[in-house]
């Protein structure tokens, strides 16, 4: 009896190491265990994936940081890929996910993060990484001028936190930006405020519709004017709500977006739309080409696409002869309370994927924290109207001198540092959304209410209470947001394939436990009983 009981009490122990064991690899996700360093003697090689479309400096920039990381590290090879845009990086990524084929570094948005991380250990953890004393953000044992962690903006590393761990390094930020023809807004007798507001578009976009006998409007002698055009309508609405204290989504994930306070903004909308003072992107076309054609007075596009605005603007998609000249102004969005202004924060940021290999995820993380350093932030933020994320790189003489160059005709295009110190004198005025499972999918959803009600009435459909109960079901079912539980989490009644072998693993564990508990239990009470029977004979 003495045996077994033993043995049932080694058997419950090796069930409890297990279920310890299911626990621990459950968490691995928030740990990981820094390596020693690099094999001088082994080769590692890396992929990046990059967007980048035909900005030819932003391409030179990151070639020359890879030979710049590679001269530090010259047993570490980088393969570069670019992509044309960040939602085709996010669709590869998912589709790797499933093959073990990710990249190693990825530019990448927080919200697709929250979707990759979703996986089994997929994306590195990296708040072990950045305080690491040998190969953290400023380690000891780093080869080149590291960037300090308390030298990272503090705000931009938050908003790559995903319940509470860092998953990401902040690359570059921007904002939103209103381009302005100021010389077409002054011909209708109005003088631009410094902050523009919501009231103020509206008012001057419909102003600018009055057209001459022959069909031509006045203000501008041609058959073409879209007064008011924004490129990004999911931002639109987002900021539209931030402004005005409507919901949109909390940090617990909730979806917040289908609110009074969103149906009024959208009638406010669809009235502008349908006289033709209002337009997007999509349906449209790219705002700088209005505007540059004097066809449109207000453009809202990111602090990024600066160098597409303006008269002598060097990058434009029309026709030398189809442009016309005009004084640009380049001012935050519009908004309802001047003085209380709040515009998005946005730009791309930098995530390791993990890989067998806990070397290869180091040379990974070295990489992309070289992409902090000074001069590949300095040299990226001169390429557009980005900021760089680091008070280092901001304060640093370089980039304080590229500021102050606005005056300075040929040397750096005016409307791109302009965009860039808007960005730097609002970083208090700018927000984030909350991320989780599915924030990609609200934040589509929300554009896709403006998109909706502009083509609607651009067709002359009945924009009614009916018609709003119906557009926001029509939304829901096509981004799948009633499949979005409190807290962001995706609603485990879908087929999400197998359980990950931790997980297998920790079930089994605890079920062997409880198992062996009640033998071992039924085993005492049998073992009691015979010997109180042998003890009564």
């Amino acid at each position: 009896m003495k045996v077994l009981k033993t043995a049932l009490l080694v058997l419950l122990a090796a069930a409890l190491l297990l279920c310890s064991v299911g626990c621990h690899q459950s968490l691995a996700r928030d740990v990981f265990d820094v390596p020693d360093g690099l094999d001088e003697n082994k080769t590692y090689e890396i992929v990046f994936w990059a967007k980048n479309d035909t900005n030819v400096a932003q391409k030179e920039v990151y070639e020359q940081a890879i030979e710049d990381f590679c001269a530090a590290y010259p047993n570490v090879k980088v393969k570069l890929r670019f992509y044309t845009d960040y939602g085709k990086i996010y669709n590869d990524v998912i589709t790797n996910i499933s093959t073990g084929t990710t990249p190693d570094v990825c530019i990448t948005y927080p919200d697709h993060i929250a979707t990759y991380i979703t996986g089994d250990n997929v994306v590195v953890p990296l708040d072990a990484l950045i305080a690491d004393e040998r190969y953290g953000l400023g380690g000891s044992e780093v080869r080149f001028d590291s960037t300090p962690a308390d030298r990272v903006t503090e705000k931009y590393l938050d908003e790559c936190r995903i319940g509470g761990v860092c998953y990401a390094l902040p690359f570059m930020r921007s904002t939103e930006a209103c381009y302005v023809n100021k010389t077409l807004v002054e011909k209708l007798g109005y003088e631009l405020p410094e902050v523009l507001t919501w009231d103020f578009v509206w008012e001057v976009s419909e102003a600018a519709l009055k057209k001459d006998a022959d069909g031509n409007f006045t203000l501008n002698g041609q058959k073409t004017m879209i007064p008011f055009i924004y490129k990004s309508t999911d931002n639109m609405m987002i900021q539209m709500l931030r402004q005005s204290g409507g919901g949109y989504s909390n940090d617990r994930g909730d979806v917040l977006l289908f609110n009074d306070t969103t149906e009024e903004i959208l009638r406010t909308v669809a009235e502008h739309a349908a006289a033709g003072a209002f337009s997007t992107f999509k349906i449209s076309s790219y705002p700088g080409n209005f505007l540059n054609a004097g066809q449109c007075l207000f453009a809202v596009d990111s602090t990024a696409g600066s160098t597409w605005m303006g008269a002598n603007s060097p990058n434009s998609d029309i026709s030398p002869d189809k442009r016309v000249d005009y004084e640009l102004a380049v001012l935050p969005v519009p908004q309802f309370d001047p003085d209380s202004p709040a515009m998005i924060s946005q730009g791309p940021s930098v995530c390791v994927f993990n890989k067998d290999d806990p070397e290869r995820v180091l040379a990974s993380w070295l990489f992309a924290q070289f992409l902090l350093t000074d001069g590949v932030q300095t040299a990226y933020a001169r390429t557009e109207g980005y900021v760089p994320v680091t008070d280092k790189a901001r304060e640093s003489g370089e980039y304080l001198d590229y500021l102050s160059r606005e005056e300075e005709s040929g040397v750096q295009y005016f409307a791109k540092i302009r965009a860039s110190r808007l960005m730097t004198e609002n970083v208090e005025n700018t927000f984030i959304t909350p991320v989780f499972n599915g924030s990609a999918s609200l934040r589509d959803a929300a554009g896709q209410l403006i998109e909706n009600v502009t083509k609607s009435v651009r067709r002359k459909e009945t924009v009614d209470d009916a018609y709003f109960k119906k557009l926001y079901s029509d939304v829901r079912s096509l981004y799948r947001l009633d499949s979005i539980s409190a807290g962001g989490a995706v609603d485990t009644s879908a087929d999400l394939g197998p359980l990950p072998g931790a997980s297998v693993a920790l079930i089994c564990g605890v079920a062997g436990a409880w198992v062996l508990i009640g033998v071992y239990v039924a085993v005492t009470r049998i073992a009691g009983k015979t010997a109180k029977k042998r003890k009564n004979t």
